[in-house]
């Protein structure tokens, strides 16, 4: 663990994620189990690692990766945009709680990226939307998701960056 090796965490980054689309009327509860765990659970049980230790130190930055999707609801990923708007939630409630411990919480909101995301989504014909869809907008990547989390770690302590949305140019949503 960090605390072992350098003493302190400084800075956690929340960047794991599943999105399994479907009408919410297929009633895909195993999915939906996997992604609440995943998406909100994973979130959770990151912080609970760190904020021990940062609230002890007194100064820390929780970062959690969210999406657009936790700011709008599309159809046919109801229970994904469910997880991310919790995930919000999540992440504003961890600020109200410990602000006064000097303890920030970003969330980063892409946009679609170029990652492997997709991949968790059963429908074929809807895996190939998603890929299709992708060669029209230029999606963004890990660079660019990089650059947004590098800017909320930079600010000086008095400041605190709630939240960052990014989206390629070409995406409505």
């Amino acid at each position: 663990m960090a605390v072992e090796l350098h003493g302190r965490v400084d800075v956690l980054y929340n960047n794991a994620g599943i999105m399994p689309t479907a009408p919410l009327i297929e009633g895909r509860k195993n999915e939906w189990c996997q992604l609440l765990d995943i998406n909100v659970m994973g979130v959770l049980n990151g912080i609970s690692a760190v904020l021990p230790v940062m609230v002890k130190q007194q100064s820390g930055h929780i970062i959690a990766t969210n999406s657009v999707l936790g700011h709008h609801v599309y159809e046919n990923s109801i229970v994904y945009c469910g997880t991310k708007f919790a995930v919000r939630a999540i992440m504003e409630g961890l600020c109200q709680e410990h602000r006064m411990d000097n303890i920030k919480s970003t969330i980063i909101s892409p946009g679609n990226v170029a990652a492997d995301l997709y991949k968790s989504i059963q429908s074929e014909s809807t895996r190939q939307a998603e890929l299709d869809f992708r060669k029209t907008i230029d999606p963004l990547n890990a660079e660019d998701i990089a650059t947004a989390v590098a800017y909320a770690i930079e600010m000086p302590d008095r400041m605190s960056v709630s939240e960052i949305m990014i989206r390629p140019m070409k995406q409505g949503v």
